[in-house]
């Protein structure tokens, strides 16, 4: 778990990075600053949550740079 700015940010299991904000509305420097923590993280998914806004709003990010695993 780490504190940054009034944001929330924690990993659950190494592989899923999940950005708790609070904020009026998400924007899309919200979604790049989300996609730049998985990869600087290197987690495979992220999830954006927003608690600011009147209803609740979410995105899903992946980290473009991990290739996912070959099924045999």
């Amino acid at each position: 778990m780490k504190l940054v700015q009034d944001v929330l940010i924690f990993f659950v299991e190494n592989k899923i990075m999940v950005e708790l904000k609070a904020i009026i509305k998400l924007e899309d420097v919200h979604l790049a600053q989300a996609m730049n923590y998985v990869e600087a993280y290197n987690m495979e998914i992220g999830l954006l949550v927003n608690f600011g806004a009147r209803s609740l709003e979410f995105k899903r990010v992946h980290n473009n740079k991990i290739l996912p695993y070959s099924k045999k």
